[in-house]
Parts: structure tokens; sequence; C-alpha cells
């Protein structure tokens, strides 16, 4: 909440809660009806106690797994849905990027359907006329504004949409996961779109999935999970609470730091001529340096580690075990390297996790978690998403 004196925030979410009910089974037919067929339901909460405030000009990302209530909030914040519990408040004109061409009608033409919509949103006729220009101009359907929109493919009809919605000029702009769509030119043109509006003053509030665009852009993230606020405050620190959350469902023994009986004690990224791996050129060897050291000996532990990319998702891992290494048993302290040839990656930030474990798994003596991470950029013969070692040959036929 705003101090006694200081001006209001543009949003405040106030101890938000949103109960849903949930169908188990529904009369399939008419006499089941008619019988006074018993449906089944329960009630449960999407949202309970949420609450924070966003400040004007400033910029929130909503990230959380599936289903912890980021939408439904958003929903909320744009005045679609009724909250429950508590209250919102928000000074400013809103446009809502949830549904791109939600209002859109399949038989109307891209012209007619810019107008149908752009009204939706709250321009006026007048308005519309001298915003249409721009919009036909960032969607670039300039050929395609008199055909109906039931012949557009999907990234035609985004792209109307999304070029609708930001010409609404908003106050405040609520973004649900749209930068995830449509191709690579138009999302990056999105993005320079949601720039601009930042260095104009705006508010901005966005759902994504994509944690690292969160940490470039927000001043400010909340994490969400089940319905309630897990962590909210500074980019970095959330990102990490949600990369955390998220390895434990990846990992099964990460669910805890461990007994530290083996433990973890030097972790480094270390390229082909020894300088610092923090980054690397796609193709050459990387060297994940481990230095252990047990306070007991234990009996051939295995040493794990994970690799998850910028959207959190897994993308490699490997151990000691797979890789034919056992201690009998480990003793002291000890440096282990894992050398990773030929990074196949061309560009992109990857995060490393590393967990020491019994071979049963049933024991977890250590699990340092992305405590490290390293950014890898496409080497000039290598255009294309992924590293691949060529030879090329030539013989006289």
């Amino acid at each position: 909440m705003a101090a006694s004196g200081a001006p209001h925030p543009a949003i405040e979410v106030q101890g938000i809660g949103k109960q849903f009910r949930r169908y188990k089974e529904r009369p399939t037919s008419l006499k089941a009806r008619m019988t006074k067929f018993r449906v089944r339901a329960e009630e449960f909460w999407a949202l309970k106690d949420v609450e924070f405030d966003v400040s004007e000009g400033s910029t929130t990302g909503l990230i959380g797994p599936n289903g912890s209530g980021k939408s439904t909030l958003l929903r909320i914040i744009a005045g679609i849905l009724r909250p429950t519990e508590g209250r919102v408040v928000t000074r400013g004109r809103i446009a809502a990027l949830l549904e791109l061409g939600a209002g859109f009608h399949p038989e109307l033409t891209g012209r007619e359907n810019v107008y149908l919509n752009a009204s939706i949103l709250g321009l006026t006729r007048a308005e519309t006329d001298q915003k249409f220009d721009s919009i036909v101009d960032f969607a670039e359907l300039e050929d395609f504004i008199d055909t109906q929109v039931k012949f557009y493919s999907s990234g035609m009809f985004v792209r109307l949409g999304f070029a609708v919605a930001v010409h609404v000029d908003p106050q405040i702009l609520l973004i649900d996961e749209v930068l995830a769509v449509g191709d690579e030119a138009f999302q990056r043109k999105c993005l320079a779109k949601i720039q601009s509006f930042q260095a104009e003053g705006r508010t901005i509030v966005f759902v994504t999935h994509a944690a690292d665009l969160v940490r470039q852009i927000c001043d400010q993230a909340v994490m969400l999970q089940k319905g309630v606020i897990l962590s909210a405050g500074d980019p970095d620190e959330v990102v990490r609470d949600f990369r955390l959350s998220m390895l434990k469902e990846d990992l099964a023994y990460a669910t805890e730091q461990g007994s530290k009986e083996l433990e973890v004690v030097g972790i480094a990224l270390i390229r082909e001529d020894g300088s610092s791996g923090e980054k690397a050129v796609s193709g050459e060897t990387l060297t994940l340096q481990v230095d252990l050291q047990a306070k007991r000996p234990i009996e051939d532990p295995v040493i794990s580690f994970a690799l998850h990319d910028e959207n959190n998702k897994f993308v490699f891992g490997t151990n000691t075990d797979w890789k034919g290494l056992h201690f009998s048993p480990f003793e002291g302290k000890k440096r282990l390297r894992f050398h990773l040839r030929s990074l196949p990656f061309t560009s992109g930030k990857f995060w490393v996790t590393l967990g020491v474990h019994s071979r049963d798994a049933s024991t977890v003596y250590h699990v340092v978690e992305q405590r490290a991470a390293f950014t890898v950029e496409a080497a000039a013969e290598n255009p294309g998403q992924v590293f691949i070692p060529i030879e090329v040959d030539v013989e006289d036929l």
C-alpha cells in the first residue's frame, strides 16, 4: 500500500482470493438430470491472500508453474474476473493483451475487425481512423487487410490482434504470454514495442514462463505457486527461487541441501585456454571443475550435474556412475572434472546444478542448485540452432 503522502501505485492488489467450483462428474443425459442426478463438486482456491503493489511506470513479471494462478490474477486485474475476496485498485487506462484477436469475427475482413476490436478496447471511430495506417503497418498486413480473417494464418491473426491492442494508448498494459507467440521476428518486434512503452513510463504487468526475460526487463517479480505468493521483490532473487522450485520437480533428489558428509566445496567453469567459462563459444570444450571433500569415508557415491536453459527446461544431465567412475571409498578431498566436448549450443544461457548422493539415491549428501552459469555465443561459421562437428574431404575420381 502507498504510504501517507506518497503517490498512489498504478495497481494495488489487496488480499485477493478467487474460489472456483470444480465438478467431479456431470449428468450426461436428460434422464440423469430429471432423476436428480447428484453432481459432485468441490470448492478450491485458485488464489489466496495475494497482495502487492505495482508502482506507476514500473514493469512487473508474474511467474510460476502451470496452474499457479498467474493468468487468473491477470484477468482479475483487468476486470474480466471478479475476486471472491479482496479488491484491485487501478489508476489509468488499461489495455489487456490476454487472448489476441478474441474479439475478431472470422467472416469480417481485417479492416472491419480492426474497427470492431478497437471499439471493444475503448477507441472511438475517429481515434481508430487516426491510428489505422499505423496498426496495419505494424501488423505488416497491407496486402491482406481487406481479406476475411478466416483466411489468415495463425501468425497473421496474432500480428493484427497485437497491433490493435498496443495502439489503444494505455497507461497500464497487461500481457499474458503474448511474447511467446508468433515467429521470432515478430517476437522481437513485440519486445521492442514493450520496451518503448517502458521508456514512455507506462505501467506493465506480464505473465511469462521465460524467467530470464523477467530478469532482463522487470523492476520487480512475483512468483505464484498453488495460488499463493511464494516469492516477491527483486527479479534476480525471485527468478532464482522459481528455478530452484522447478528443479525439485526435475531432480528426484533435489529436495534438500543434504547431510554434507560429502560436500561440494568449489565449482569452476573453465574454457580451453584456461580462462573463465562464464562465456563460451559453440563447438569448444568447456570443463566443469568440482572440488569435493568427505568428512568420513563414503562408499561409492555418485556425483551428477544437470543443465537447465533460460526457460528452466532440463536440457542435459549425466553422472559419474553412467561414465564408469567409481569410488571405493571416497576419502579426503578430490577434484573432479566433467569435460563437455564440442558444446552443441549456438546461443543461450545455461545453469548448472550439482548433486552428490548414494548409489541407490536414498541418501543425499549435498545439492548445489544453479550456483554456476555460462552463456554460449555462436561461432562465425555456425548460424543454425545447434553445433555439429563437420569434417570435409575430397578425392579425385
